[in-house]
């Protein structure tokens, strides 16, 4: 039998619903007005879950996070292999544009990454199976619904797979302070791979050896680095920008 999560937030369940996903079961809030819940009863109905009104105490008992009166039971997130990016860039005609995270451990900025990943065309999220946060119901949350239309591959070793990556035609393009190269040179148009590492001490030594070279943002403040998933989402519109010029057609 499949494992269960629980999904929290209106956004995140109806995506869920609405994505095929297999939900077992909808709670929603006894004190969401009719308006609030019309959207949820058609959505099961398609998705063929069951729907159940409780006391909003029960969903506080379920979950921490503001859970906005409503949560789903799910079967776990499943990971996608690798494969399955290069075949997404495949269906959609378009370069590989993949996005790897060395080490990353906050949750919250696990989830933004992905919302800003499916808003610029990422064809999936790389992450290692060790010493880096899942896919939990807190990344769901903070994903707001991304997370079922961004596949998320998990890997046993992040440098093998940088090296599986280059042989299949992917420039892999490390983040860090001390690069030499402005991010705004960089050329989005190829098969790329950006790496982006954990919050506190960026990539690691042998993730970074393995990269075809780094680049940085150039800050002029006092502060020294950017939070990790604000910096990736100027990377990755940043490439979204050089794919889509201003005008083009998208």
């Amino acid at each position: 039998m499949a494992e269960e999560e629980l999904i929290i937030g209106k956004n995140p369940v109806l995506e869920a619903l609405k994505s095929g996903r297999s939900v077992n079961k909808v709670l929603l809030s006894e004190q969401l007005p009719n308006k609030a819940v019309h959207p949820f009863v058609q959505a099961c109905k398609q998705a063929n879950a069951v729907m159940q009104k409780v006391p909003r105490k029960k969903l506080d008992q379920l979950t921490q996070e503001n859970h906005q009166g409503v949560v789903a039971y799910v079967a776990s997130y499943p990971y996608a292999t690798i494969d399955d990016l290069f075949a997404r860039a495949e269906q959609n005609e378009e370069a590989p544009f993949f996005v790897i995270l060395d080490e990353l451990e906050d949750p919250h900025n696990l989830g933004s990454i992905i919302r800003t990943a499916e808003a610029v065309g990422v064809h999936g999220v790389i992450i290692p199976k060790r010493r880096s946060v899942g896919l939990t119901a807190t990344v769901a949350k903070t994903a707001s619904g991304a997370l079922e239309h961004v596949p998320v591959a998990r890997v046993t070793n992040i440098a093998n797979t940088i090296e599986d990556l280059k042989k299949r035609h992917v420039w892999v393009v490390g983040t860090e302070a001390e690069a030499t190269e402005d991010y705004r040179v960089l050329d989005g148009q190829l098969p790329i791979a950006l790496v982006v590492g954990n919050e506190g001490k960026g990539m690691s030594r042998l993730v970074k050896e393995k990269c075809d070279w780094t680049i940085s943002l150039p800050m002029k403040g006092h502060i020294s680095s950017l939070n990790a998933s604000v910096a990736c989402s100027l990377l990755l519109y940043e490439v979204f920008r050089k794919r889509h010029p201003l005008g083009a057609s998208q």
